[in-house]
């Protein structure tokens, strides 16, 4: 295969991937899958690159797009469109040579079967050098800061003086963050033997278990991983089962726990002293959590059940401590699934406002009196988080705040709520976190 076309199938295959998010709805995880099958190992990387870059520049491609067109392409031609933007992209935020994004892309279009727009595509691609088309103001807000009207919106009214910083960060690319097992030693020593392989990392006071990578690389060159000595696991979910430990206890209930990673490092936190249930409703994501554990060489309860039908799944035994990581919108981890700006609606946000309220409700009278249960979420706006956790303390009689920080090094990097704090994302290189500590009274 010439390197022409075996950079049109890389195109054609993040033109599909964008395509089956942006038209057809589909999640970016699950479309990446399916096509990085189809390609050669050292083609995944930039084809990677060119799916979440073109998701992530949507709304401003989109512009540029309809600039250079004289009429919309057919509905039946979408996965033409995405392929314009992902050239598009190509030209105004990569290194390729122009010639190179231009001649793969046009063959791109061929090999999608669409031959008669491939002359097209090498027009658009060449005027929109011609004319500094990226130079072109944004036509509207959406454009200008790459997220949908609605989420702007919102950002804008729960954080006015934060709004563009969180945009901003949801638009860069996310650091590779590392957690290591207490098993492995010091934190310092396991990142002296990174270093000994070339990958320099460095710390954050406040996540004692944490290594922040300076760039990332494939799993299976982290000394120690296969052995359980490493997880992938961003800073600020790092903080979730320290935190929920704190109150001792010996029973812990980690409620929609897929893919595992806060319930992987509670057992690694607990050791001998903690038993550990998991629960997800999606049996085949509770298999994701059980080869995370078994890599680990970790054990725990597995339950495939939905979390707020107790009385399918619950032994009538109380919990000494509850960390309900709540389904949400996913506004804090935007930078790492550019795909959510895409798939989210307005309309979502009080539908998940009320599951996270339900389970709330339902799991409340699984904790010991004295227990501790965490709130966490991966998202930024208050509708998910401070109003769930404080209307629920106003309804909730034996319920209390429990605002103790494990590690009050992290404290400046959280921002306080009205009830719980909050990490923004991009803050010290980390997610978007929303945390609450609930008490009940004895």
């Amino acid at each position: 295969m010439t390197g022409i076309k075996r950079g049109a199938r890389l195109r054609a295959a993040a033109a599909h991937t964008v395509d089956d998010v942006v038209t057809a709805g589909r999640s970016l995880d699950a479309a990446l899958a399916e096509r990085e099958q189809q390609l050669p190992p050292d083609d995944l990387p930039l084809f990677r690159l060119l799916s979440y870059g073109t998701l992530r520049y949507h709304w401003r491609l989109s512009q540029w797009i309809g600039a250079l067109l004289d009429r919309p392409l057919k509905r039946r031609d979408s996965v033409v469109n995405q392929l314009l933007a992902i050239g598009l992209y190509q030209l105004a935020e990569t290194r390729i040579p122009d010639h190179a994004v231009v001649s793969q892309t046009v063959e791109a279009a061929r090999t999608l079967r669409r031959p008669k727009l491939a002359p097209l595509v090498n027009a658009i691609l060449r005027r929109a050098r011609r004319d500094r088309i990226f130079d072109q103001e944004p036509s509207d807000e959406s454009a200008a800061h790459n997220h949908p009207a609605w989420l702007l919106d919102r950002l804008r009214a729960d954080w006015p003086d934060d709004w563009r910083a969180i945009v901003e960060a949801n638009n860069g690319r996310a650091p590779m963050w590392l957690r290591v097992a207490p098993s492995a030693g010091p934190v310092a020593g396991m990142r002296e033997r990174l270093e000994q392989e070339g990958i320099a990392s460095d710390e954050l006071a406040g996540a004692p278990q944490a290594l922040r990578l300076a760039e990332p690389v494939p799993v299976e060159r982290l000394p120690g991983f296969a052995d359980g000595q490493l997880s992938v696991q961003d800073a600020a979910a790092q903080l979730a089962a320290p935190w929920v430990l704190a109150g001792g206890g010996r029973r812990v209930l980690d409620a929609c726990a897929a893919p595992g990673g806060k319930t992987g490092h509670l057992l690694e936190l607990g050791g001998d002293s903690v038993d550990v249930t998991a629960i997800d409703r999606d049996p085949d994501r509770l298999l994701v959590v059980a080869g995370n554990l078994e890599r680990l060489g970790l054990d725990a309860t597995l339950i495939a059940a939905d979390a707020s039908k107790t009385g399918e799944w619950w032994d009538d035994r109380p919990f000494d401590a509850i960390l309900l990581d709540a389904p949400c919108s996913a506004t804090g981890v935007i930078r790492r699934h550019p795909d959510i700006k895409h798939l989210r609606r307005a309309a979502d946000i009080d539908e998940l406002a009320r599951l996270q309220a339900a389970l709330l409700d339902a799991l409340w009278p699984l904790l010991a009196p004295g227990g501790r249960l965490m709130y966490v979420t991966c998202s930024v706006l208050q509708q998910e988080n401070d109003d769930v956790a404080g209307g629920f303390l106003a309804r909730t009689p034996d319920a209390r705040e429990d605002n103790v920080l494990h590690d009050y090094n992290i404290r400046d990097l959280m921002r306080d709520k009205a009830c719980g704090q909050q990490i923004l994302p991009g803050t010290a290189g980390m997610d978007g976190f929303y945390y609450a500590g609930l008490t009940k009274v004895s």
